[in-house]
């Protein structure tokens, strides 16, 4: 015992020698915080409309209404040319087009509706269906008013008013920086985990370092606690400090149990950590590390659901999640922090995070044996 802590304050020294590693403790965290969670934003603001009204009925000008008093549309231009909209939406001089035929207004009150047509800029699939969707909200919306319109006309016998109201669980306001933040913490504690701890193993090695401790008589797993409790315990500091600026800086809730989260993180860190020196054994030096880890986080963290839920993701994508602990956390963290989930509802997460955190150590102590 008494080794290990010899090796683990020798780690700290090190580390805290290192002004970059020392710096970026703490500097990555007020960073990701800072500019990352506004910036990846779920919500399409300032989508830039052509509308053109082949009608220029009071009909159709109650529509294009509808259309600038929205907060998510800006009305780039009107004109009368179907050639000239397309070309603006060719040319990406605008989002959306919205044609609104002849006879629009005469059609709907005499005959009770009519159709328009709408182009959509679908080069961005996502940012175009969002920009569908409110373009259809508006629509409906102004349907909804030219039905109370009408009702002075007709018995209201004939109509059923059904009112709706809408309530969203767990995040009544659809505040985006409530979804990110909880995945910006998932990458923090990655990159610390992966990026800080196998580049620290590889610096020993371009050193001089390892090799020294390789003909020491320090056991193999004394070896790798003394790498693993360092930057389990900077990990969770990191956490811990995130979600401080997090309620600081956003005022993002917290519904879950605190004891969970970081019970749940210890072991993912523990995964990463393990994954991390296993990279680290197949790296002779910092460069080769960095882009083997570049490709790994790649694949680990845009897999994970940070921006799209796993289950709408191809079979095959999911299944490989089983074995990516990004996954496992991206998921608990946002189950602990928004949903209050308990341990019953983690418990699988966490004996599936167990299992990949003794699959990642035992792959280390076994590649660390054959350089030896």
């Amino acid at each position: 015992m008494r080794t290990i802590l010899y090796l683990i304050r020798k780690e700290f020294i090190q580390i805290f020698r290192s002004k970059f590693l020392s710096k970026a403790v703490f500097g990555v965290p007020i960073v990701q915080m800072v500019i990352l969670v506004p910036a990846f934003t779920l919500e399409i603001k300032n989508i830039e409309v052509c509308v053109v009204d082949r009608d220029m009925s009071a009909e159709s000008r109650q529509l294009i209404s509808k259309l600038q008093g929205s907060d998510f549309f800006i009305l780039k231009h009107t004109t009368f040319s179907d050639n000239e909209a397309d070309a603006m939406l060719h040319n990406n001089q605008c989002d959306l087009v919205l044609h609104i035929p002849e006879n629009f207004g005469r059609k709907i009150i005499k005959e009770g509706g009519e159709k328009v047509m709408v182009l959509a800029n679908a080069i961005n699939a996502s940012s175009a269906q969002l920009a569908w969707n409110y373009m259809r909200g508006v629509i409906q919306d102004y349907n909804s008013d030219l039905l109370i319109e009408n009702l002075q006309y007709k018995p209201p016998s004939r109509f059923l008013i059904i009112n709706t109201s809408s309530r969203f669980w767990y995040n009544p306001t659809l505040n985006y920086k409530y979804y990110m933040l909880p995945g910006i913490l998932v990458i923090l504690v990655t990159a610390i985990g992966l990026l800080l701890a196998g580049l620290n193993v590889v610096r020993e090695k371009e050193t001089g370092t390892l090799e020294q401790l390789n003909v020491t008589p320090i056991k193999k797993h004394q070896f790798i606690i003394a790498k693993l409790v360092p930057f389990l315990l900077i990990g969770l500091v990191d956490l811990a400090f995130g979600l401080v600026l997090g309620k600081i800086l956003f005022n993002i809730p917290f519904n879950g149990s605190l004891a969970l989260l970081f019970l749940f993180s210890s072991f993912y860190l523990i995964a990463v950590l393990g994954l991390a020196l296993f990279l680290s054994t197949m790296s002779s030096t910092q460069p080769q590390y960095l882009f083997l880890v570049f490709f790994v986080v790649m694949i680990f963290v845009m897999m994970s659901g940070i921006f799209t839920p796993t289950e709408s993701m191809p079979r095959w994508a999911q299944q490989f999640n089983t074995i990516n602990p990004a996954a496992y956390f991206m998921r608990v963290i946002r189950m602990i922090m928004l949903k209050g989930s308990g341990l019953n509802d983690v418990l699988p997460d966490i004996k599936g995070i167990i299992l990949i955190g003794i699959g990642t150590i035992s792959l280390a102590i076994w590649r660390y044996r054959k350089t030896v």
